[in-house]
């Protein structure tokens, strides 16, 4: 059975992805945060964790190194998100490569090889 979320903790992920996407680009100074963008938030139901998804414009390969810094940057994050958010408490931030604009891409680029080629076979 697929996951319910509220519309409370749906509001306050995309408040923690603004205001994470704030920080990033204008607090964290390691150049290695600087290229992430936050593709979404899930908050739990209890508002206690909160699994952000990250996509990284170096690509795949610099994914592993790029959480990692995310991950240490996750205390001065959430404290910074504590002055920021109207909740009583700020969930925990875990950071986790987002691969599925890359998975599209590559299912896109191969629906486009499939359609030439049958073009192709059809000419």
């Amino acid at each position: 059975m697929p996951k319910r979320h509220s519309p409370r903790t749906a509001r306050i992920g995309d408040e923690i992805q603004r205001e994470l996407m704030t920080l990033l680009r204008e607090e964290v100074k390691d150049p290695r945060v600087g290229r992430v963008t936050v593709t979404h938030v899930e908050v739990t139901p209890d508002l206690s964790h909160a699994k952000v998804l990250v996509t990284d414009l170096a690509g795949r390969e610099h994914a592993a190194e790029t959480v990692a810094a995310l991950g240490r940057a996750a205390g001065f994050l959430r404290s910074e998100l504590a002055h920021r958010l109207s909740t009583y408490s700020v969930p925990q931030l875990t950071f986790v490569y987002d691969d599925s604009i890359e998975s599209g891409l590559a299912l896109s680029r191969l629906i486009d090889q499939a359609v030439a080629e049958d073009r192709k076979r059809d000419s």
